[in-house]
């Protein structure tokens, strides 16, 4: 098996500059548009591939027969990724996001169509050609097809995770946040001993463990990263669960070793937005695990990667090789 594939949420990316978010009945003026791609299948490929080239890539997804479709192929394509498991569908238009960017700030909402991703299930995994030492699979809890009920194993993307795991593929699941926690441990939670590697974000984390990872005031818990880890480690995940927040990324690790590595120290105007600083940093982690380094490492690559993300208004202009990112983590790291 070769490479690394990534597998389910891709989006077109309509990415607009405003000058602050608006109350309701409010405006707020666009200084810019421009379109990017989005979702793992798009950023976390493009990451690993920007990471180290010579990594085989595939990205795995469902576009609809038109225009963006065509325009995720290509875009896609020309970072040397191998696009010919991106298929297409007449029954569904290509999902996209407006993503609404304070350009003050880089802060992002998202207005979402999921379109062609509703439809994506096992079989456009191609488990019978699919040639991969690794497969991410995300996002959790956003994939219809994948959420519905499984009389073995829980739901339809649990039986996915076990089956790549019967392939002797190492799997890794990313998620999405949801409003509803009850509804995302539904999703989530039969999924997790089959998965290898879980990398999620503090809210997403803490919403799958029951532990709220915030005080009233919005700071991070002291120790909370901790609880929030050993705990999903708990559900079954069978090598390391990782979690990434503003403030720093921690791991959890089956053998019971668990580190945390504080976010680089960014100076004042360098984050122009955020979109996709999530998916960077799972390329960082993906790399590291398959390069097999530890996990001390890989929370400083992934925070590298995040924070080189934050320097582009899209998902993946602001993604560096290796060598620069070790450079950036030198000269941002917390001291």
């Amino acid at each position: 098996m070769a490479g690394i594939a990534v597998a389910g949420s891709l989006v077109a990316d309509v990415i607009k500059m405003i000058s602050y978010y608006p109350q309701k009945g409010m405006l707020s003026d666009i200084s810019s548009v421009t379109y990017g791609i989005g979702g793992c299948v798009a950023n976390t490929a493009v990451g690993i591939k920007k990471l180290d080239p010579s990594i085989e890539v595939k990205s795995i997804g469902l576009t609809g027969k038109d225009d963006m479709g065509a325009f995720l192929r290509q875009k896609i394509g020309e970072y040397g990724i191998d696009v010919s498991l991106i298929q297409e569908t007449d029954q569904a238009m290509t999902s996209f996001s407006d993503v609404m960017t304070v350009k003050e700030t880089g802060e992002r909402t998202f207005f979402h169509n999921r379109g062609a991703c509703r439809l994506f299930d096992e079989t456009n995994l191609h488990l019978e050609e699919l040639d991969a030492e690794l497969v991410l699979l995300g996002y959790g809890g956003l994939l219809d097809a994948f959420n519905a009920g499984d009389e073995e194993y829980g739901t339809s993307l649990a039986r996915a995770f076990h089956d790549l795991k019967e392939k002797g593929i190492v799997t890794a699941m990313d998620v999405t946040s949801t409003s509803d926690a009850a509804e995302m441990q539904r999703l989530v939670i039969p999924s997790l001993k089959y998965v290898d590697y879980l990398i999620v974000n503090e809210i997403e984390g803490g919403m799958i463990a029951g532990i709220e990872p915030r005080d009233e005031n919005g700071s991070l818990i002291p120790g909370v990263l901790e609880r929030i880890s050993r705990k999903i480690m708990n559900y079954g995940v069978q090598k390391c669960c990782v979690l990434h927040a503003p403030e720093m990324g921690a791991a959890a690790e089956k053998d019971g070793t668990y580190c945390e590595v504080p976010s680089l120290k960014l100076p004042k105007g360098y984050i122009v937005g955020a979109v996709g600083a999530g998916d960077a940093f799972c390329a960082g982690i993906l790399y590291s695990v398959y390069r097999k380094l530890p996990m001390s490492e890989a929370l400083k690559i992934g925070a590298a990667s995040a924070a080189a993300n934050l320097s582009a208004s899209d998902s993946v202009s602001g993604l560096r090789s290796i060598s620069e990112i070790k450079k950036l983590y030198e000269a941002y790291r917390a001291q």
